[in-house]
């Protein structure tokens, strides 16, 4: 079986890889979706933490 980091680097070499991290450095410098992302990882993290709303 191979390791986890194996699967993840084998996938990161291919084409869709590829496509996927070129996908992923678009959206990371994108305004908008960099707002996005914080306001969720902010919400996750409220809630790790005890704060903020819980899902119903």
């Amino acid at each position: 079986m191979a390791s986890l980091f194996g699967k993840i680097a084998r996938f990161a070499g291919s084409p869709q890889g590829r496509r996927a991290i070129q996908q992923a450095k678009e959206f990371a410098n994108d305004p908008r979706r960099r707002a996005q992302a914080k306001s969720a990882f902010d919400k996750l993290k409220a809630r790790v933490n005890g704060r903020g709303p819980r899902p119903h």
